[in-house]
This record gives C-alpha cells, structure tokens and sequence, in this order.
C-alpha cells in the first residue's frame, strides 16, 4: 500500500512563534497552556518545535506552565479506561510507585506537557495527581507550595497564576481542557470526597473538594460570548488567548447557576 501523504500545512518553529506573536502572546509574560499537538499540522520536529516557539514568542523573561497531570496514581477501584477486575485492586494499590515529580511521567495531558516536564531546567510541582510544570523564570514563584491535599484549588499553582496575571493559552485544546475552570469550584459550594492514591509510606487517602469538568464545554460558549477573548489560528489550530483571572471570576459566577454542586456527575 502507498504510504499515505502528510497531513499539512507544513509548520516550523519560526512560523509557529510567527502565530504566537501574531495572536498576541507577549514576551515577558506569564502564559498557562493547553494543547493538542496533532490540531497543528505537521510540525517539523513535534513537540520539541512547539516547546521552542513557545519559548521563542514567551522570550527570556517570559515563563510557560503546562499542566503535568499524573491521574493514574489513582484508586483503581475508579478506572474505567479500562476498569480493573476487584480482584486486583489490593495488589495494584500495593503495587503502584509514590509520586516523584522528577520521574512520574504525564498521563492524559498530550505530549507537549511531557516535553516541558523533561526539558532542562524545568520545575513541577508537587501534587501528585494534578501537578504543573513550567519553564521559566517565575516557575519556582509559581509551582512551590502545592499543598498535597489542594489539587486545584487555592493552594495551587492556579491561584498563584492568578494572582501573577498569567493568561491562558488554548492551543488546539478546547475550553473542557482548561483548568483555570476548576478554581472556581473551590470558590462555590461543593461536596468533599476520599481520593486514594500512593503515597511514600503507602496507600492513602486524602479528603479533597469533588472536581470535574462537565458542561465546562458549555460554560467555554458563554464565557467567549460574554467576555473578551482573542481568537486566531497557530498553525492549523484554532487557538484561544484570555486572562486567567477573567475565566475564574466567570466560571464563580456560573458554576452555581448551571451547574450545582450537588448534581450527580
């Protein structure tokens, strides 16, 4: 069989900055990203390219955060992708390696964010489920501190970009992918829940605010309706640019409208 043509356009890392800089990313600042490496194009050296002209629109005062999630360190008794038979919970719970943010790869956040989390230099916090990772010169203002029960909330890195102005970067990604979303639900009514997970003296558990990103698709539509958000094309993708703090104060606002807390996810 032929092999089958690449799927374009053709992006460089000069023409992907070129985009960067053209949908408005600022050198200097503070920029949180969300991505989808394959809603690019084909890019001429991956995710490296992409790291770089981040870095490159970014400059040498600019810093980049990307989610370093490592969701499978998790209770197995809650995997659906695939689910465990019970019989095997207890050894996998036994079995599972404690969080170490130097080796514990990224699960489900693409393979940009596994690439910051191996560049030299890089700093990842130390949440051992919803950690960040950036490079820069404000990473260890940004990541230190993430307290072991705070996945999200006001002890995590998303309130200290908040407070540092950092925006927020689509890139290919849609609006269910954005965790500045997930602040907010520290900041409404909101159940508590057990949440297992391997810790360095073995399995345990902590009490954590219930997080999830249903209809976030939805409060995305209505936030871009209602507030000012840049919208342009890095490459082939579509891409979003807004301030950090604009998609937190409006998913407060929101969340308990359309989406109580007390609902069944």
């Amino acid at each position: 069989m032929p092999t089958p043509s690449p799927t374009g356009p053709l992006v460089t890392r000069d023409s992907l900055a070129a985009d960067l800089s053209g949908l408005g990313v600022r050198p200097g600042e503070i920029l949180l990203v969300h991505s989808s490496l394959s809603s690019l194009g084909w890019v001429c050296g991956g995710a490296e390219t992409v790291v770089r002209s981040l870095c490159d629109a970014l400059g040498p005062h600019g810093t980049l955060v990307v989610p370093a999630q490592s969701g499978h360190l998790s209770d197995p008794a809650v995997w659906s992708s695939p689910a465990m038979p019970e019989e095997w919970w207890e050894a996998i719970r036994a079995g599972l390696p404690a969080y170490d943010p130097r080796i514990t790869p990224t699960r489900g956040v693409g393979v940009v964010p596994e690439t910051v989390r191996t560049w030299p230099g890089a700093l990842r916090s130390a949440h051992p489920q919803t950690s960040f990772a950036a490079l820069g010169p404000r990473a260890a203002e940004i990541l230190d501190g993430h307290a072991p029960d705070c996945r999200l909330g006001e002890a995590s890195p998303l309130a200290r970009l908040e407070r540092l102005g950092a925006r927020v970067l689509l890139l290919g990604a849609g609006y269910d992918a954005c965790t500045a979303f997930h602040l907010a639900e520290y900041r409404v009514p909101a159940p508590r829940v057990a949440v297992g997970r391997p810790g360095p003296d073995g399995w345990e558990v902590v009490t954590e605010v219930s997080i999830s990103s249903d209809r976030f698709g939805e409060l995305g539509h209505d936030f871009e309706r209602d507030r000012p958000v840049v919208r342009g094309a890095v490459g082939a993708a579509g891409a979003r640019l807004f301030p950090l703090a604009d998609a937190v104060a409006y998913a407060t606002r929101w969340l308990p409208v359309h989406r109580p807390r007390d609902e069944e996810f």
